[in-house]
């Protein structure tokens, strides 16, 4: 049994869920998201809540439905609030500025890197923090890895970019010996 997957999921007011077949369609106040559900899992709705369970018992089928299960949790909490990953840009010279709706980081390159917002994606900056949001979590989360991908923090001086709160164990350098004695 899947203790994720046991729990039911509450809709929220505002938020409108339509179950076609294995087609799971979610429309609230910041935008709508769907997703197709394996064929081994079934997704009901009874009243105010989702029900996620397995069709067929296999191992494959406990993993798919707690999947399932967050992945429906995700977009219902997406279309209702939200989800937003804020990457701090760390560095002497080491700026982003908005262009449009495309991000610009300048860290060390010879160039600057541009980054496309995919639909969806909203870009914000305030000095040396940029706020990736958005209404699909997975997005969300693989424009921010992008993002931080660009220029990840090194280790000996901790320049680059990274997530707001991530700690980063420097490492010492090389140690200067005399030549004496």
């Amino acid at each position: 049994m899947s203790r994720v997957g046991k729990k039911p999921i509450k809709i929220p007011e505002g938020v409108e869920v339509n179950i076609e077949g294995q087609r799971v369609t979610i429309k609230g106040p910041k935008g709508s998201l769907q997703i197709e559900v394996r064929p081994e899992i079934k997704v009901e709705k009874k009243e105010k809540q989702i029900l996620v369970s397995p069709q067929v018992e296999t191992k494959k089928t406990k993993a798919f439905w707690g999947l399932f299960r967050s992945l429906i949790f995700n977009m219902i909490q997406g279309v209702k609030e939200g989800f937003e990953k804020k990457l701090e840009v760390i560095g002497l010279g080491y700026k982003a500025r908005l262009e449009g709706e495309d991000l610009v980081l300048e860290v060390g390159f010879s160039h600057p890197v541009k980054i496309k917002a995919p639909e969806g994606i909203k870009f914000t900056v305030e000095k040396n923090t940029i706020t990736v949001s958005g209404i699909d979590k997975q997005l969300v989360g693989q424009i921010a890895a992008k993002i931080r991908h660009v220029k990840p923090p090194e280790p000996y001086k901790g320049t680059g970019i990274r997530y707001l709160g991530e700690k980063i164990r420097k490492k010492a350098g090389k140690k200067v010996v005399t030549a004496g004695q």
